[in-house]
């Protein structure tokens, strides 16, 4: 009996030595303690507009907010993809609105503004430059340690394309091209002044396909199954540029690491295969009045329609997506394929080593690529 009470005790303190020896079996995911600092436009803000405009903000009212009870700041009816994303890296604290007063950013901040743009000055909101300077002016609450395994995350250039075609109908291709260059430069620009702030860890996504968005639907009249292509092919241009202008970047700068995130074909696979995906409706928006039901929602003069069911669309309003859509991205930018995020996915990412030169580049997809990173780290979004 004694000889068998030792066996058990010598076998559970084995087991307890070899559980903190190996805490990745502990944890589950080997996520380090580090934070997530967000940039960009409505698609990433947490509350921001709200602190800087003196006028209403939709998403300040119902039905913004709508699956978590109450308006929370955000443009979706509920979380957006960083809060999910937070969860994924075991951040318990939700990423706050840099903007507002009295709140924790322990563990990062939201510095992305609605109507964000890279070019010029934004009524009410904040370009990328203004917001990295903010960041700056911030930078005594995190350490140099932390800032450097930290991910940053970066979406931008919608609306300076959006702009661009509204108030350039007839710009040719040359133009277009001028000004695509002009737009990536900055971005380029802008994220090495964040690497001169001490990030090190760059997430980079690609622009959604901005004519198939609801509002640019509506506006240009396109009908229910068409996508205004001008913009989609800006938003192409844009997204070429970005994989090798960072390839270029992790090259020449020591420390420097990213990831590339394919939201233009992420967004376009549910388009054209919702039912895959378990969308019902993906031209048009839950909540809002119009042809394509993309314009007003939230506004409290404006008699919006809203859809019954939330979760069968893929947008929530005429540009932003709902939280099952926004969820099922920051699952995507955790864990899946090189189809989808490369070189490496956000939970690779933030476990590379500070400082160690990246040893796998941004490579343009093929249909060979897809198929041959099928059996990799992650997960298909085929």
């Amino acid at each position: 009996m004694v000889s068998k009470c030792n066996l058990v005790s010598v076998l559970g303190v084995f087991l307890v030595l070899t559980l903190f020896q190996n805490p990745i079996t502990v944890s589950g995911q080997n996520v380090p303690v580090v934070a997530l600092f967000t940039f960009g436009d409505s698609n990433l803000d947490a509350g921001n507009k709200q602190e800087l405009t003196k006028t209403l903000v939709a998403q300040g009212f119902w039905p913004y907010g709508k699956s978590r009870d109450k308006p929370n700041g955000k443009f979706s009816d509920g979380f957006i993809t960083p809060d999910f994303l937070a969860k994924s890296m075991r951040i318990v604290n939700e990423i706050v609105p840099a903007l507002k007063p009295n709140v924790n950013v322990s563990r990062g901040a939201s510095f992305a503004v609605a109507d964000a743009t890279l070019l010029g000055t934004p009524v009410e909101s904040l370009t990328l430059n203004q917001q990295i300077r903010k960041f700056n002016q911030m930078r005594a609450n995190w350490d140099d340690e932390l800032i450097r395994k930290s991910l940053f995350m970066i979406y931008i250039g919608a609306n300076d394309y959006l702009n661009f075609t509204k108030n350039n109908p007839n710009a040719d291709a040359s133009a277009q091209q001028a000004f695509v260059t002009s737009v990536t430069n900055k971005l380029k620009n802008d994220i090495k002044l964040l690497y001169a702030s001490g990030a090190s860890k760059f997430l980079i996504q690609t622009l959604a396909p901005l004519g198939c968005l609801p509002i640019s639907r509506q506006e240009y009249n396109t009908g229910l199954d068409q996508c205004y292509e001008k913009l989609n092919d800006l938003a192409k241009q844009h997204n070429e540029k970005i994989g090798p202008m960072m390839n270029e970047m992790a090259t020449s700068t020591p420390g420097f690491q990213f990831s590339v995130f394919d939201f233009y074909n992420v967004m376009l696979r549910r388009m054209q295969n919702n039912k895959d995906y378990r969308f019902f409706v993906t031209n048009s928006s839950c909540c809002g009045v119009g042809t394509h039901d993309a314009y007003g929602c939230g506004l409290p003069n404006v008699h919006s329609r809203l859809c019954d069911y939330q979760r069968s669309y893929l947008f929530f309003d005429g540009r932003h997506n709902t939280e099952k859509s926004q969820e099922m991205f920051s699952h995507l930018l955790f864990g899946a394929d090189q189809n989808v995020i490369q070189p490496m996915n956000v939970r690779e990412l933030v476990v590379y080593p500070v400082d160690e030169p990246m040893r796998d580049f941004w490579v343009p997809q093929t249909s060979e690529s897809v198929s041959s990173s099928s059996s990799s780290r992650g997960y298909e979004d085929l």
